[in-house]
């Protein structure tokens, strides 16, 4: 039992944030759960080859994702002290590899240098207090709606990882683009885990059982684990076979010992993509990079320190400059490491809802990642399935927060509205957070309340709409 007022209970303040070692141990277990399937997901993301028919490797990506994500959340939790961690960012490295590797010309060495400018040039944000000052530049209701919009996003990550809501492929485009699991039906053992362990996991947290999520988590494992052996129930996706009744991406199965692969770190060519692309189409390529990671991770800050309530009554985040150097660094590093950009996972909140509330679950989360780059397929233990309850019930305890916004000032309730139905629908917190600034700008502003908009928000909408505008640019730069 950690004492009070011990050396460690002082530096992570975890008294004083209501904890205790258990919970952050618990916690830090959680979020790793929650997350590890980034190890997974990022090589298949990445596999493409660049113009030189050249690949990064699986289980070179693999390797290096678990690396780094490790390194950088044991550093945000020793240096910024906050539950948050880490990892390859779901959308920038798609952007990446689909929009950016794309070029003719580029390799992937030239791709990954754009992403260390862009996570470089945030850094210099950082560092002379742009970035803080945008954060605090953000009215409460915005703030609210982003906390809002985390929420609906990390229910519907839940639910569409644990394939009780699927996408609906349709040529036409006229149906709707999601719906109940396979063709209007609920099918399959994985679909049946999933609901065992929402329902298990609700049913511990109204009950108030100490490491609710955890026990969901590991119980929905061990069923799994138990079904996939008996059944054979194999993955969703294999090669070209689709499966509607196979786990989602992992089937559960334990796997030995690799050595982990970590030939792709310091392999970024920083300045490469200017010499294929020019000065003004490798310029454009890292400033969307930039807008996405730089909004992606202040979003989430806000909704993760909202859950753990961390944030002050001013609604500032302890150490926040700290937590941004770090996120900065995730860009620098991450695209260094050929693994695309790091940035703050929304999964964080499995971690959170499970008790965590300092930085020593950011450690244990980090370490367990340094472990599982020994171990990479073992992470293939623990399905979407099992995970996606603690996101859902997570999900609900942020959305809780709507009631906090002044749905009477249209000034904030629509641009609130915006922010946190588009998160969800685009699959993409920056999105939301455009629409959100743009309109909450646009509306003052018809209002006759302009001065109340302070001069950043100005800034950063601008900024959106060159965001939102990259199409129209690219195509009449021929691009």
């Amino acid at each position: 039992m950690l004492k009070q007022g011990s050396v460690l209970d002082r530096y992570f303040m975890i008294s004083e944030r209501g904890s205790n070692v258990s919970r952050e141990v618990r916690g830090g277990f959680a979020t790793f759960f929650a997350m590890s399937y980034i190890v997974v997901l990022n090589p298949l993301i990445l596999s493409g080859a660049d113009s030189n028919g050249d690949t990064l490797g699986f289980t070179a990506v693999a390797a290096v994702t678990a690396f780094v994500a490790g390194i950088l959340t044991i550093l945000m939790g020793a240096w910024a002290k906050h539950p948050f961690a880490l990892a390859t960012g779901l959308g920038v490295n798609a952007f990446v590899a689909v929009t950016v590797a794309t070029n003719p010309g580029l390799t992937w060495p030239d791709v990954m240098g754009l992403v260390v400018l862009s996570g470089v040039t945030m850094l210099v944000l950082v560092l002379t207090g742009f970035r803080t000052a945008v954060f605090k530049a953000v009215p409460e209701g915005l703030k609210t709606a982003i906390v809002v919009g985390i929420g609906l996003f990390i229910a519907l990550i839940g639910l569409v990882n644990a394939g009780f809501v699927r996408r609906v492929p349709d040529v036409a485009g006229t149906t709707v683009p999601v719906g109940l699991g396979f063709d209007g039906k609920l099918l399959g053992w994985p679909t049946a885990v999933f609901i065992f362990g929402l329902i298990l996991t609700i049913s511990l947290v109204i009950r108030k059982v100490k490491g609710a999520i955890l026990i969901g988590i590991v119980t929905s494992t061990i069923i799994s684990v138990i079904l996939e052996m008996t059944l054979k129930i194999g993955p969703s996706v294999s090669g070209d076979t689709f499966n509607p009744q196979g786990w989602s991406l992992v089937a559960p199965a334990f796997s030995g010992w690799a050595a982990p692969d970590l030939s792709l770190i310091g392999k970024a060519n920083i300045f490469g993509a200017f010499g294929h692309l020019g000065f003004i189409g490798a310029t454009l390529l890292a400033f969307v990079i930039l807008l996405s990671i730089f909004f992606d991770a202040m979003g989430t800050m806000v909704g993760l320190a909202t859950e753990a309530g961390s944030i002050d009554k001013d609604g500032n985040i302890p150490n926040v400059d700290r937590v941004l150097q770090v996120d900065a660094l995730g860009a620098i590093i991450g695209g260094g490491a050929s693994v695309s950009s790091n940035q703050i996972y929304v999964e964080a909140g499995a971690g959170i809802g499970e008790g965590a509330r300092t930085g020593l679950a950011s450690i244990v989360t980090g370490l367990l990642f340094l472990v599982a780059m020994f171990f990479t397929p073992l992470i293939n233990l623990v399905p979407f399935e099992a995970v996606a309850p603690a996101l859902v019930v997570v999900g609900f305890m942020m959305v809780a927060q709507v009631g906090k916004i002044d749905w009477q000032d249209w000034g904030v309730a629509i641009p609130a509205f915006l922010t946190f139905t588009l998160m969800p629908f685009t699959y993409s917190i920056a999105n939301g957070l455009g629409a959100g600034f743009i309109s909450f700008v646009i509306i003052r502003t018809v209002q006759g309340r302009a001065k109340e908009i302070h001069p950043l928000m100005w800034t950063v909408a601008g900024a959106f709409l060159l965001f939102f505008a990259v199409g129209p640019i690219e195509a009449a730069l021929g691009m």
